[in-house]
């Protein structure tokens, strides 16, 4: 009778689990130890990640793990003693091993399918204009205001869930003019705003005359730095375009090891900076973005390496800004990840709080990655603007040396440090400059 109900309790437990997205041979482990050792709901919870997570890293399985464990305990041990020793020292193998620096071998194979299949275009009431999703007084900000002129990514960064959000459809706004008119913008004040949070800023070109609009909206608000972010290496358009001074295009930067594993389908590296270096030879203002910083094994050389390649390649008044930003994700965001299952080592780190309750790295890793990248750019130290990307105070001292009073602080530093208020010009290529 006590095995039937423990039956009937795992079967109820199973649906509300990760169980039903499991390899085969996993499941039958997880069944065979949910009900020989009775395990609780939280349990059986936990031991589906840690399954979900080796197969994702493409490490041992989790058959393999709990045979050397259990080999390994008392046979003088209780039912209960057995349990609660055997998962102890489960959870604490798997602790450790997320505590490490991930080792990226061969090639990860890019998701079969995770391209938006579809460009529609809606004339929808949709609100376009908002603040930083991340903003708080808890970390450091920079009062980032967002445009979603795009919804939906074509690239498949392991780390992102865009796509989830919108599944296998681009939608671009089809009243994105008449929208972007009605804002209203104070004329006295700075704005920040970029357009790459629901999209890739530039992966679409000028698709149903997006950049148009975007540089037209810039044109006529000289108070705006209107931020282009990409992994893309699609900078035609704006080539041939006339740039008001007041649009800046960044690019996301990571090592070739984090792009080839973790940031499938976008542009290379090489291709990315390629890119950076033609839109600077064009008068526009570059930016760009090292986030997210991955530990993982080789970290401190690829990324100081990444940094000489950049100030070999640019002069420090061609650069905008840098920012420096870690691996941070929101709970549902990791729960969505592992339901995807896609082969990843993004998730394997050591998860702690940060002040808005979302997982990221420790203090001592953080201050580790931006130590080091912050330092391979000794030479534009004082010469190029340097910020943390949604981190606290005390980071911040730790790295630069210096923080803030508040956010409202940050935001006018960071607005003088790109010459607001300034005389908006427009660059022209140079076959279309005006005689």
């Amino acid at each position: 009778m006590q095995a039937v109900a423990q039956r009937f309790k795992f079967d109820v437990f199973k649906s509300k689990t990760l169980f039903p997205l499991l390899r085969e041979a996993d499941q039958s482990l997880v069944r065979g130890v949910a009900l020989k050792y009775h395990l609780s709901f939280q349990e059986l919870k936990i031991l589906c990640e840690i399954a979900r997570d080796l197969e994702m890293w493409g490490e041992e399985v989790l058959g393999e793990i709990l045979a050397g464990l259990e080999s390994r305990l008392p046979g003088t041990l209780g039912a209960r003693e057995r349990k609660d020793q055997l998962l102890k020292e489960l959870f604490a193998w798997i602790r450790a091993r997320r505590g490490e620096a991930k080792h990226y071998v061969g090639r990860t194979a890019a998701p079969v399918r995770r391209t938006p299949q579809q460009k529609v275009c809606s004339d929808n009431e949709d609100n376009i204009f908002g603040a930083c999703p991340v903003f708080s007084d808890k970390t450091v900000c920079c009062g980032l205001k967002t445009l979603d002129a795009v919804k939906n990514c074509g690239f498949a960064c392991s780390y992102c869930t865009v796509q989830t959000f919108y599944g296998d459809k681009v939608v671009f706004d089809g009243r994105l003019g008449s929208k972007l008119s009605a804002l209203s913008l104070d004329p006295k004040r700075f704005y920040h705003i970029g357009t790459g949070q629901s999209s890739d800023s530039l992966m679409w070109g000028n698709y149903g005359g997006l950049l148009d609009e975007l540089l037209r909206f810039a044109a006529s608000h000289p108070n705006v730095l209107l931020e282009l972010k990409t992994k893309s290496s699609n900078v035609e358009y704006l080539l041939k375009a006339a740039v008001p001074s007041n649009i800046v295009c960044s690019w996301s930067l990571n090592t070739d090891t984090i792009i080839t594993h973790e940031e499938h389908l976008t542009a290379p590296l090489t291709a990315r900076l390629r890119a950076a270096r033609m839109a600077a030879d064009r008068g526009i203002r570059v930016a760009l973005h090292f986030h997210p910083l991955v530990y993982y094994h080789g970290w401190e050389e690829e990324y100081r390496d990444l940094a000489r390649e950049v100030q070999s390649l640019f002069k420090a008044q061609e650069i905008a800004f840098i920012s420096f930003g870690s691996v941070t994700f929101i709970k549902p965001v990791v729960r969505a990840l592992r339901r995807r299952g896609e082969p990843s080592r993004i998730l394997q780190m050591e998860f702690v709080t940060d002040p808005h309750g979302k997982l990221t790295y420790p203090d001592e890793i953080k201050e580790k990655l931006f130590s080091n990248i912050f330092g391979a750019f000794s030479s534009w130290h004082g010469k190029v603007y340097f910020y943390l990307c949604m981190e606290k105070a005390s980071l911040w001292e730790k790295i630069f040396g210096r923080c803030y009073a508040d956010n409202n602080e940050f935001s006018a530093d960071f607005a003088a440090h790109c010459g607001w208020p300034r005389e908006l010009k427009l660059s022209y290529p140079r076959q279309a400059e005006p005689g």
